[in-house]
């Protein structure tokens, strides 16, 4: 009964919203008038009276955050200031609120882009030569976890394992 006289509540009249009288909306909905204000002149119940408390602490427990606390955050944070809430609760009543945490996304670096910047080009990316010995040529197919063969000195360059092939003379 409580849902409908709420929808009647949010839909009448007066509201500005709607266009429907109240006699209307209680004979369509199969509930009485005097029972419909009945229910408006009721004081909020207890549970009413909490929830409006536990959304102002909600509120004031997000704001201190900076908007980035989740509803089991929140929940903790309430657990500290003495506030005994579930964690579904505070889920629930963040959603009645529109509060949902902007978590800032993580920091992703890209080590191709940042070695090929940093590292100089010595060859000039031109690995052919007119005698042996003359260039040397890296490659970095090789894996760090097997180490080079001892003929193959390991050079590190920049966070990459890049083996130097000596070319004979």
């Amino acid at each position: 009964m409580a849902s409908r006289y709420e929808f009647i509540d949010e839909m009448r009249l007066d509201t500005g919203n709607y266009a429907y009288s109240v006699e209307f909306m209680c004979s369509r909905l199969g509930v009485s008038r005097s029972g419909y204000h009945d229910w408006r002149s009721r004081p909020k119940s207890v549970t009413a009276q909490r929830r409006e408390e536990l959304k102002l602490l909600i509120r004031k427990a997000f704001d201190m955050s900076g908007s980035t606390y989740g509803h089991r955050r929140i929940q903790a944070q309430l657990r500290r200031w003495g506030v005994a809430a579930g964690v579904e609760l505070v889920r629930r009543l963040m959603r009645e609120l529109g509060l949902f945490p902007c978590l800032p996304r993580p920091k992703r670096f890209n080590l191709t882009q940042a070695a090929a910047s940093q590292v100089p080009d010595l060859v000039g990316r031109d690995f052919a030569t007119d005698a042996p010995g003359e260039k040397l040529v890296g490659s970095g197919s090789r894996r760090e976890s097997h180490p080079p063969a001892p003929t193959e000195p390991c050079v590190t360059v920049s966070r990459y394992t890049a083996l130097v092939t000596l070319l004979p003379r």
